[in-house]
């Protein structure tokens, strides 16, 4: 039976491409990737969002990027789930949002808490959850990037650690993005093409194992 997976994040999910300031070719963004090195034995739902947060309004959106507010909405449409992958926390570096690695790592946990206390209906099973920390955020000599995540260098550089504490206390699954892609100089927080691309090849041996495939 096809597995299926949630790849809930923010623009490193949506696929933005700090060179063309568009999006990425399909094929190059990482659930893409991930999906077609696991086949027909999982499908890839990838809910990425421009600016999203784990768990803090963005007054100046033009949508809603709290990420607590959406999620339920979001499991419900795609139900029944065998995997939730939560990538989250580089927008929550944004002095205006929040500004800490910690505030990242408590949206995170409401984050995990809204997946296991869903009223999931139809006797479906609650999917397990992999924990993503996003690749540290780089300096970089875009002022207004640089403005937008004053300080978000040094916080972005705790998230890893942080969340792979929560994963084992939590009983999550856990991939350090930074392991596989670094962040682009172009703006010091997206990714290019190639980095994309190593991160769903990076993630193929943890959700295979996660997914029993």
């Amino acid at each position: 039976m096809t597995k299926t997976v949630l790849c809930y994040g923010d623009s490193l999910t949506w696929g933005y491409n700090a060179e063309t300031i568009d999006r990425h070719a399909f094929e190059d963004r990482w659930p893409s990737v991930l999906q077609k090195a696991l086949g027909d034995q999982a499908r890839m739902i990838p809910e990425g969002l421009n600016g999203r947060t784990t768990a803090f309004d963005d007054h100046l959106a033009d949508c809603d990027r709290n990420g607590v507010k959406v999620l339920p909405t979001i499991l419900q449409t795609h139900a029944p789930l065998d995997l939730v992958i939560i990538m989250l926390g580089t927008n929550d570096m944004k002095p205006v949002i929040a500004g800490s690695a910690f505030a990242a790592l408590q949206g995170v946990s409401r984050l995990i808490q809204l997946v296991r206390s869903h009223t999931w209906g139809f006797e479906y099973d609650v999917p397990d959850i992999l924990i993503v920390a996003p690749p540290p955020i780089s300096e970089t000599a875009n002022a207004a990037f640089a403005a937008h995540f004053l300080g978000a260098v040094k916080e972005s550089a705790k998230l890893a650690t942080l969340y792979r504490d929560l994963a084992d206390e939590l009983g999550c699954g856990f991939f350090d993005a930074g392991t596989v892609a670094v962040t682009t100089p172009l703006d010091g927080v997206h990714l290019d093409a190639e980095n994309t691309r190593a991160l769903g090849r990076g993630l193929e041996p943890i959700v295979r194992m996660m997914l029993g495939l």
